[in-house]
């Protein structure tokens, strides 16, 4: 079980589902925000509580932020991969219990040039934090 939560508590996560690395994205917004995502499929494994704003990038992904102290907790994809099953990714950077991710593997994508996945370095989220 992975929870998360904004600064001001206002926005909550929780993600019952499997995460095997988090992936480190180089695009224009995720450097901004200076996320790091796990990722699932909504369903009974995802639970968001608390009102969030929304920034559309594009038509492919709403960033979930907390209106009041603005930090991005989650998104969301605005297609379907398949009938009933719609990607959405957590930062993990708001992670409650920072020991429950700290030994997953990064996973490096390339959303600023190629978007293709990159090789893996051996890093572990645990390696960028201080």
């Amino acid at each position: 079980m992975f929870s998360g939560s904004c600064h001001c508590g206002q926005l909550r996560w929780r993600f019952a589902g499997a995460a095997e690395s988090a992936t480190a994205c180089n695009c224009t917004i995720c450097r901004r925000y200076g996320a790091l995502w796990i990722y699932g499929w909504e369903g009974p494994e995802v639970e968001i509580t608390g009102e969030s704003a929304i920034y559309a990038r594009g038509r492919a992904i709403d960033y979930h932020f907390c209106p009041r102290c603005g930090c991005v907790a989650h998104y969301r994809a605005t297609w379907e991969e398949e009938p009933g099953l719609r990607k959405v990714a957590f930062n993990i950077r708001l992670i409650d219990d920072p020991a429950t991710v700290a030994d997953l593997l990064i996973d490096h994508f390339d959303g600023f040039d190629s978007f293709d996945d990159l090789p893996r370095d051996g890093r572990r989220v645990r390696d960028l934090w201080f």
